[in-house]
């Protein structure tokens, strides 16, 4: 659509090293750019939007019923009009197929359909290396694209295995409700080994509905726990960040108390102004339009997690913590800032449009993408998958850092110099993504282990340096919600900066970090969550690259715009530990 040619065996390839030729295409139709990361991946998923599997087919096959239609014949124009074809039924609440392209009864487009699905299946087989090496694990996947409204309600649904029932999409099943009865029908129900998660993302654009607190038919508490409950199995995870900015906490939005967060003007797609959403919801988040809500930052939604988790006595929103590039080019891995091509084909291919400011595709809001990171006994399907559902997984803005987080009541005094670090805080505690229900004495404050260590680049391209570890905590109190930020190790004042002009990092800074800390504002009745955030020294944003490589007579005006960021503080996030009151636990 956007003459972007690569195929699902493109992108597992280039996820394992290889290079990818990209938009502007030739002549002959080969693209001119090429791309390669500067380390593999570890594992990868290529997750397609599931709603027109089957009209894209039709319409690039020229002896499909349906390729003359009108639709297939804006399809391949390419392009937005492309896209405005078919994904405008992404946003109605009752799409319909193009009966032209489709038939009558959307035969044609189900049955192309499972032909695409059968072919990324095998896209995915044929890239996974079930060889003792365990070098590369491909992950079945796709992307189910609810945008009711223009809010972004989108969810990657990634499978255990091979054994996968045809994808879901929004033309059939418009509401979430609806996606996971489906997924629990064709799959976790189906008796044939298949295990399914759904991963919300994009949060940031979705104007307060991805993660509305609602229980569709429940007429008693305890039905609406029996929801919550069936929620937060299925989708234990969310996408925190991504190319389309930053989801974990803004500033200035109501119902949430505590002092500002400095460090939350982080990669925001949305710039200030905006209108608070409040209690309510919006619509034209996708667009940058609408109104915004805390529940489009996780922190809000982990708040209100907790509150319907005092409410109701189970947490629909106990999510972990992912990154991710969803690029459309199929790059997966493609994060670094000095190397930023675009993600949307020949929308964004050339610096130019990158740096463009105005309107609903202003490339200057885009970065590169995260990273996803897993602690897993090794590098299979299944371990990947366990350890997504339980949660054991951190976030990064780009760079490979590696962080563990695990809390406790007995963590030693010292594990930052036990070699034994590791097991004894697995042994006395629970990793991130796990749940803290009892301490052995009534009232102590549970301790919580961090440690860090910088990416360390390749031989040309060095990582950079860590400046500071925080803890960020959420809690309910009198049914408030509250948040506070804890510096627990490294100094956010070590005056670090880097030269955009040359890209050249200055200051001191860490190669390692860790701490043990022990919350001083801890109750032990109130429902608490925490996460560690790990923020690297400053660093030339993409921008500044971008700008410096372009001789100065060819500079758009973003390159000297002050409102446009030259630098960029990477970080990485981990999945909460939460804390739930013992009154809760007898509930």
């Amino acid at each position: 659509m956007f003459d972007v040619r690569p195929t699902p065996e493109d992108a597992y390839r280039f996820a394992r090293g290889e290079p990818l030729e990209l938009p502007p295409l030739d002549g002959e139709g080969r693209g001119t750019q090429i791309a390669r990361i500067d380390r593999p991946l570890d594992f990868a998923s290529v997750t397609d939007h599931s709603e027109f599997l089957g009209e894209s087919e039709i319409c690039l096959t020229p002896d499909h019923e349906g390729h003359d239609s009108d639709g297939c014949r804006s399809f391949r124009l390419g392009g937005q009009t492309g896209q405005a074809i078919f994904g405008a039924q992404t946003s109605v609440p009752r799409p319909r197929r193009d009966e032209a392209t489709c038939g009558a009864d959307g035969r044609r487009c189900r049955e192309a359909t499972n032909q695409v699905w059968q072919r990324t299946i095998d896209a995915a087989e044929g890239a996974y290396d079930r060889a003792s090496s365990c070098s590369f694990t491909s992950l079945v996947g796709y992307e189910y694209t609810a945008n009711t409204g223009g809010s972004s309600q989108h969810r990657n649904v990634l499978f255990r295995n091979d054994r996968v029932p045809s994808p879901v999409s929004y033309m059939e099943q418009p509401t979430a409700a609806g996606l996971w009865a489906e997924l629990r029908r064709t799959c976790t129900e189906a008796g044939d080994g298949c295990e399914v998660l759904a991963i919300p993302h994009n949060a940031n654009q979705s104007n307060g509905n991805l993660f509305r607190v609602e229980y569709p038919g429940a007429a008693t508490p305890a039905d609406e726990r029996a929801q919550a409950e069936e929620r937060s199995a299925i989708e234990p995870l969310v996408e925190i960040f991504q190319h389309k900015g930053d989801s974990e906490c803004a500033n200035g939005l109501s119902g949430i108390l505590g002092e500002p967060d400095e460090l939350c003007g982080f990669e925001k797609i949305r710039p200030l102004p905006f209108e608070d959403c409040g209690d309510g919801t919006g619509a034209g988040g996708t667009g940058f339009g609408g109104c915004v809500s805390r529940r489009d930052f996780i922190r809000g939604v982990l708040l209100e997690g907790l509150r319907e988790e005092e409410r109701i006595g189970a947490n629909p929103f106990r999510l972990g913590f992912l990154g991710s590039s969803d690029t459309h080019d199929g790059t997966p891995g493609a994060v670094s800032e000095d190397r930023f091509v675009g993600h949307r084909g020949n929308v964004d291919d050339e610096a130019g449009e990158r740096l463009e400011e105005e309107g609903a595709r202003s490339g200057v809001r885009f970065n590169p993408g995260g990273l996803a990171a897993v602690w897993a006994e090794e590098n299979r399907r299944g371990a990947i998958f366990d350890a997504l559902r339980r949660r054991e997984v951190y976030a990064t803005s780009g760079p490979r850092i590696a962080v563990r987080f695990c809390g406790g009541f007995d963590l030693g005094e010292d594990p930052c110099g036990d070699p034994a670090m590791i097991e004894r805080a697995y042994a006395g505690g629970v990793p991130m993504g796990g749940v803290l229900e009892e301490a052995p004495h009534e009232g102590r404050a549970p301790s919580f282990l961090v440690s860090a260590l910088r990416d360390p680049g390749s031989e040309t391209r060095p990582g950079t340096r860590l400046q500071r570890i925080q803890i960020v905590k959420g809690w309910i109190d009198g049914g408030e919600r509250h948040q506070r930020v804890y510096d627990v190790a490294g100094d956010g004042e070590n005056g670090a900066s880097v030269d955009v002009s040359t890209c050249t990092p200055t200051g001191p800074g860490f190669d390692s970090l860790c701490s043990l800390w022990s919350d001083p504002d801890f109750a032990p009745g109130q429902h608490a969550f925490y996460y560690a955030r790990v923020v690297e020294n400053p660093s030339c944003r993409w921008t500044a690259f971008t700008c410096n490589a372009l001789p100065p007579a060819e500079r758009p005006e973003s390159c000297s715009d002050p409102a446009v960021a030259k630098t960029i503080q990477e970080r990485a996030w981990t999945s909460p530990i939460w804390w739930r009151p013992l009154a809760a636990k007898a509930r």
